[in-house]
C-alpha cells in the first residue's frame, strides 16, 4: 500500500488498525454475514475501507463495495482484491445501480451518519430483489448515547428502537432483530467435533443461572429486513466472536497487571516513607519540608 493510499484514523470511519472493543465489534458483524450471502450478489453500503467487503466476497458470488469517500476507495482498491469483489466510488444516496439488481445489502453504522433516512432505505429497496434481503445495523441512541452521556461528532442523526423499527416497515414487510454487546464470557467446548450450537448462561444472584434470554441491553442492533418471508434457518440464535491472538482479552490482562504492579509499588514505598519518618535524621528532615510546604 503506497502513502497516498493510506488512510488515517479521525473517528468518522473505522479502520482495521482500531484496536480491542471497536475492532471486535464491527469484524464480528461481517464475519457473521459472510455465512448468510454465500451464493449471493452483495452490495457493502459505505463499505469504508473495504475490509468487510472483502470479508463477504469469501462466501459471497460477487460484492460490490460503495463508499461517498474517494480516499477510502481508492485504499480498498489497493489494498483488497478478490475476482469477485468491486469497489465503485459514490453517494449511497444517489446509487447508479439498476432495479432489482442485488440479493443483498449490507449496510452498518452507516444510517445514523445521514439525515435522509427514508430516502436511504428507499435507494436499499430499489435495489434489491423481490426476495432481496437488507441487513443494517445502527447504535441504541438510548444505550450508546443517553445512558453514556458521549456524543459522536460524525453521527447526523441517532434512532431509538421503535424509530428503527417504525423506518425499516415502511419499506419492508419482514424483520428478525439481533443485538450486539461487548461481553465478557467463559467458553467451554467440545474438543472432538465441530461446534453446532451455543448455550449462554447467565449468573444470577440467587445462584440460578439464565439460560432462556440475554439479560442485557444491546448497543447495537442488527436487523435483516425483507419483502419476502425470512428463511431463519440460515441464521444461529447466538453468535460469539473473538480473535486468534486474543487481543481484547490480552489487553484487559495487560492493563489489571500494571495495575497490580502499581499498586505493589505504592504500598512498598508507603511503608518505607513510614520508615523514613521513624529514622532520627531522615524524619526531622521530613517533619521540617513538611512544616516549610
Amino acid at each position: 500500500m503506497s502513502e497516498n493510499t493510506k488512510l488515517k484514523f479521525t473517528g468518522e470511519r473505522f479502520l482495521p488498525e482500531c484496536q480491542r472493543e471497536i475492532w471486535y465489534e464491527h469484524y464480528h458483524r461481517y464475519h457473521m454475514v459472510a455465512e448468510w450471502v454465500e451464493g449471493k450478489v452483495v452490495l457493502d453500503a459505505a463499505c469504508g475501507e473495504g475490509y468487510g467487503s472483502h470479508i463477504l466476497s469469501h462466501k459471497a458470488d460477487r460484492v460490490l463495495g460503495v463508499d461517498v469517500s474517494v480516499e477510502a476507495i481508492e485504499h480498498a482498491k489497493s489494498e483488497y482484491s478478490n475476482k469477485n469483489l468491486r469497489f465503485m466510488h459514490s453517494d449511497i444516496l444517489a446509487l447508479d445501480l439498476p432495479e432489482n439488481s442485488v440479493d443483498v445489502v449490507v449496510s452498518f453504522e452507516t444510517i445514523e451518519h445521514l439525515a435522509e433516512h427514508e430516502q436511504l432505505l428507499a435507494v436499499f429497496k430499489r435495489v434489491l430483489k423481490d426476495d432481496g434481503m437488507l441487513i443494517i445495523s445502527t447504535p441504541d441512541k438510548a444505550e450508546y448515547s443517553d445512558k453514556t452521556g458521549f456524543e459522536n461528532e460524525y453521527h447526523i442523526k441517532e434512532l431509538y428502537k421503535d424509530e428503527f423499527s417504525d423506518l425499516i416497515h415502511k419499506e419492508f414487510k419482514y424483520t428478525e432483530w439481533f443485538g450486539q454487546k461487548l461481553m465478557f464470557q467463559s467458553a467451554i467446548w467440545r474438543m472432538d467435533q465441530k461446534l453446532k450450537t451455543l448455550t449462554m448462561q447467565t449468573h444470577q444472584d440467587d445462584g440460578k443461572a439464565l439460560l432462556d434470554k440475554m439479560p442485557f441491553n444491546p448497543l447495537y442492533f442488527i436487523v435483516v429486513a425483507s419483502n419476502k418471508s425470512i428463511d431463519t434457518s440460515m441464521v444461529d440464535d447466538c453468535y460469539g466472536f473473538t480473535d486468534s491472538s486474543e487481543s481484547v482479552y490480552e489487553h484487559y490482562n495487560e492493563m489489571i497487571r500494571e495495575y497490580i504492579s502499581v499498586a505493589e509499588k505504592f504500598v512498598k514505598l508507603n511503608d518505607q516513607q513510614d520508615k523514613w519518618r521513624k529514622h532520627p535524621i531522615i524524619g526531622r528532615c521530613i517533619r521540617w519540608f513538611d512544616k516549610e510546604k
